[in-house]
């Protein structure tokens, strides 16, 4: 396996109904990141949570338009990371971004 150097992990807290459009914004900003040429991204849907003073959200019966937790997850260069910074400042309305340095390995 292979050292990944210098990597940064970028997790996006949003809301499953957040959208750009007709489209849910967790699956824009997956195909921004696949456009620039990122290194890889992972959406995970969360059960329940809130983000910053929001409610809680959670899975309700007979709902069908749902509100629930997804994190989105990007790793890759700082430097292209940050291609990816100004579009979910545009973007996010609702939500929290974090940076964190990583060490990874690549196989």
């Amino acid at each position: 396996m292979e050292k990944c150097k210098d990597s940064v992990l970028l997790k996006i807290l949003v809301y499953s109904n957040a959208k750009i459009g007709d489209i849910a914004l967790y699956e824009q900003i997956v195909l921004k990141a696949k456009e620039l040429g990122l290194a890889g991204v992972t959406v995970i849907k969360g059960m329940m949570g809130f983000i910053g003073d929001d409610k809680i959200h959670k899975p309700k019966l007979f709902s069908v338009l749902e509100s629930l937790p997804v994190t989105i997850e990007v790793v890759d260069t700082e430097e292209n990371i940050n291609k990816l910074l100004p579009f979910l400042d545009e973007s996010i309305l609702d939500g929290l971004v974090v940076l964190m340095p990583v060490s990874g390995l690549k196989k």
